[in-house]
């Protein structure tokens, strides 16, 4: 089979179409074929080589961690699934960024990891909700749940994990300030859950968001890190919330944890989607609910782009341009 493999940390043009030999499930494995894979921005991070790579990483790498397909066959001793069922999966156990793979046209995984999908959610639907739609629901039930009275700023509104976040908390009675880098961004981030949108290239956003709530926010959902968290501390009303839940722009500084104290007596988070839904129980709860707010219409899943598996180094560059909102998905 083919795979998207890479031999050492770089651009995306170490991204390599590779022939991969694939041997038959062992015991209590699945092999799926898939039919749409997730792009996160922890793909390219693990590609880039950052803070995502522990010591004795050994190459080559598939990357990704989120796909749907169609179960081929299975190993001894797997009950529940059979050939011919449409399932999905996010991460393969431990963290996210490891025991990746997705990027390949069939794989070989544990059964528990794998969830059956409805017949009213197609694949490209749950390749683009999993891990994006876990996220954000890590952020509302394990970190801050807003709700009326509540306002929310959301970074990096317009991206997958953003959109989300900005939908359900509008759906919770908040109100939302999303920050995004163009027009047509702000466009899409008001018409998916956001009240007010900063240009955050043309303002300063902790001048706009203070001119709009002057007693500070309730919560900050930061996705982006180094460039936005800590001035986010200065848009926070006393006692507020603040979750780091991504890094697109580098991770979080260092900085004195007194200044959570003097800024407000804030409560600080970084959580991680995989301890929230890590039994096949509890992954099959949180996933059911964010297929019955697709269902509800209480979210919008946008799918911004899709781009052949073998070209998936164009796809890491548009995204890292900042060119894409939403999700996007490599097609094999």
């Amino acid at each position: 089979m083919k795979a998207m493999a890479i031999h050492a940390n770089g651009g995306p043009e170490v991204l390599q179409w590779v022939d991969i030999d694939l041997p038959a499930p062992g015991p209590g494995e699945v092999r799926v074929r898939h039919t749409a894979i997730g792009l996160n921005f922890s793909d390219i991070n693990v590609r880039n080589g950052g803070f995502y790579i522990t010591e004795g990483t050994k190459f080559p790498i598939i990357l990704g961690n989120e796909a749907a397909g169609v179960v081929e066959a299975v190993g001894a001793g797997v009950t529940g699934f059979t050939p011919g069922d449409r399932v999905a999966y996010v991460g393969t156990g431990g963290l996210f960024f490891e025991n990746t793979g997705g990027y390949a046209e069939e794989r070989n995984l544990r059964a528990e990891h794998l969830i059956h999908l409805p017949d009213d959610i197609d694949d490209r639907q749950a390749a683009a909700i999993l891990l994006k739609g876990l996220t954000a629901s890590v952020v509302i039930h394990r970190c801050f749940t807003p709700g009326p009275g509540d306002t929310v700023l959301i970074h990096a509104a317009a991206s997958g994990v953003g959109s989300l976040l900005a939908q359900w908390a509008n759906h919770l009675g908040a109100q939302v300030i999303g920050t995004v880098g163009s027009r047509e961004k702000a466009d899409f981030a008001r018409a998916h859950g956001c009240h007010h949108t900063i240009l955050y290239r043309e303002e300063d956003f902790v001048a706009a968001t203070r001119r709009l709530v002057p007693e500070g926010v309730s919560a900050v959902y930061d996705g982006v890190g180094q460039d936005t968290f800590l001035k986010s501390f200065d848009v926070a009303r006393p006692f507020a919330a603040l979750v780091n839940y991504g890094n697109a722009s580098g991770p979080v500084p260092p900085f004195n944890l007194m200044l959570l104290a003097q800024k407000g007596s804030l409560a600080l988070y970084r959580p991680g989607f995989g301890f929230h839904g890590n039994t096949p129980e509890s992954r099959a709860k949180y996933c059911g609910e964010l297929f019955d707010l697709l269902r509800g219409g209480h979210i919008k899943l946008e799918i911004s782009a899709t781009f052949p598996l073998k070209d998936a180094a164009a796809a890491h560059r548009a995204v890292e341009a900042r060119q894409t909102t939403g999700s996007v998905l490599l097609i094999p």
